[in-house]
């Protein structure tokens, strides 16, 4: 079986798109004309989401979102929980999913497993879309026969960690927005609106205040400048993207933030928080260790940590224990390695690394409120600073015109 993306018109004659199983093209065409649809165009899914490195609109992103997987795997597990067998689960949680792409992704990795594939190997077609972590513990349940408590474990984590994400972009979509809209308007006031405002002054030939003579002069370099200084910008963004894009520079970046001020917190928080969560996951589901740090690693989002994480499974793969290795890393919050250390000693390191994430993310809440917390009120006494010094520049030799009209 294999999924095929179709292009079918019903009786009257409207277009319908979607996605159809079959064992070859011809009979996914059978089966569209027994649904009463006349079908345009079929191809495999596959090929009709990319064509050379082309692709399509008809797909838009190959991938998942982060809510679509947190979604998909939570249908999977209630099924699988339900006694439904794992390839009946993906074809049900296909045939439920609005998005085109999810629906496909689904359907080949049950065309994987109806191949003779196992799960985890399935979910191995598409690694972009089912990190290492998430293979492994899927790998994990099914060796252990406990393949519906580890996907109820994956769903908890990805549901969690996808209400973090967006929490944080939420947090910083404010800040950001109220930056950008009102160095917009500064931007606009000093090239379109004080050039006619000070015509009116130098036409009088009065001596001008400092303040107003800096505003003219800034108003005048950004009308004659103001096109270069944007292309440079641009220029200098592009030539950035393509210098970070050598992994060595990017590491090097990636270190900074983990290092400096005032990123160093926010970064070592959010960093040590997924590599926890993804750590608990795995050895709540049976993964060896030394396995699951290496998974665990490969989806930390900072470099640094990333290379400092498998910095700590070689060590732990020497035979040291886990909370000597972190704390040799250098990167984890002492918090964690506290936790892990207890968890060890009691041998519950799963629910231990759990507890140790659930705190990593209140911690990563409150720091975020306090950065949200003091980011707006900066920004709006930066912007608000910068236009009461324009009103001034103004109002001043408008007062000095009325103290000679006076005299």
């Amino acid at each position: 079986m294999a999924a095929f993306a179709y292009t079918a018109a019903d009786k009257s004659g409207a277009s319908k798109k979607g996605v159809i199983e079959a064992t070859s093209p011809a009979a996914a065409r059978a089966m569209l004309r027994e649904q009463g649809l006349l079908p345009l165009a079929v191809d495999a899914a596959s090929e009709r989401r990319s064509i050379g490195s082309i692709k399509l609109p008809a797909f838009g992103r190959s991938g998942m979102s982060a809510r679509e997987l947190a979604t998909a795997t939570r249908q999977i597990a209630t099924l699988v929980g339900s006694d439904i067998p794992v390839e009946e689960a993906l074809r049900l949680s296909a045939s439920q999913s609005e998005a085109q792409r999810v629906s496909t992704i689904l359907l080949e990795v049950r065309a994987a497993i109806l191949d003779g594939r196992s799960f985890a190997n399935a979910l191995g077609t598409h690694p972009k879309v089912f990190p290492e972590f998430y293979r492994a513990s899927v790998a994990a349940g099914e060796a252990s026969g406990k393949l519906t408590q580890v996907l109820e474990h994956l769903a908890h984590f990805v549901e969690n960690r996808q209400a973090n994400n967006q929490k944080l972009q939420l947090a910083l979509l404010y800040p950001g927005l109220l930056a950008t809209v009102s160095l917009g308007v500064i931007v606009l006031l000093l090239v379109y609106v004080i050039p006619d405002i000070v015509k009116v002054f130098v036409s009088r030939g009065t001596d001008l205040p400092l303040l107003t003579r800096v505003l003219i002069a800034i108003s005048a370099f950004l009308q004659d400048w103001g096109i270069y200084i944007l292309i440079a910008a641009l220029i200098g963004f592009v030539v950035y993207g393509r210098w970070v894009a050598n992994p060595a520079n990017r590491l090097k970046v990636h270190r900074a933030f983990t290092e400096r001020w005032p990123f160093r917190r926010f970064s070592r928080q959010h960093n040590a928080a997924r590599f926890a969560g993804s750590l608990a996951t795995l050895v709540s589901s049976a993964v060896p260790l030394v396995e699951a740090l290496y998974a665990a690693a490969a989806v930390t989002p900072n470099r640094w940590v990333r290379e400092r994480a498998l910095h700590v499974a070689a060590r732990v793969r020497e035979g040291i224990s886990l909370r000597a290795a972190m704390t040799e890393a250098g990167v984890f919050p002492l918090m964690l390695t506290a936790i892990v250390a207890s968890g060890e000693a009691s041998g519950q390191l799963g629910l231990a690394l759990s507890r140790a994430a659930d705190e990593l993310d209140r911690e990563l809440d409150a720091v975020t409120s306090t950065m949200v917390a003091l980011v707006e009120p900066m920004v709006l006494l930066f912007m608000g600073g910068i236009v009461l010094m324009m009103v001034l520049a103004i109002l001043l030799p408008i007062i000095n015109l009325n103290d000679l009209v006076t005299l």
